[in-house]
């Protein structure tokens, strides 16, 4: 019998860079930005999460958005 653990699979994250726009992924709602993307996980299933960035400056809800987005990937939810 082996010792070695078995690591589900990681999920991905579905982000869709858009250079042309810079607040790709953020959306403002009654002055608040907010964050939106989609995770596909190891069963097939997908999840959409939406989250505050709890700020209403354009500039730092896109330095927030970034620093989530890298938070992720070091958590182990890979971009796809």
């Amino acid at each position: 019998m082996s010792n070695a653990t078995l690591e589900a699979p990681l999920a991905f994250l579905s982000i869709k860079v858009d250079s042309t726009n810079p607040d790709h992924h953020l959306w403002n709602n009654h002055g608040t930005w907010w964050v939106h993307y989609t995770i596909h996980q190891p069963d097939y299933t997908k999840r959409r999460v939406r989250v505050s960035l709890e700020t209403r400056n354009r500039h730092e809800a896109r330095q927030r958005r970034d620093t989530l987005f890298a938070h992720l990937e070091a958590e182990g939810v890979r971009t796809a």
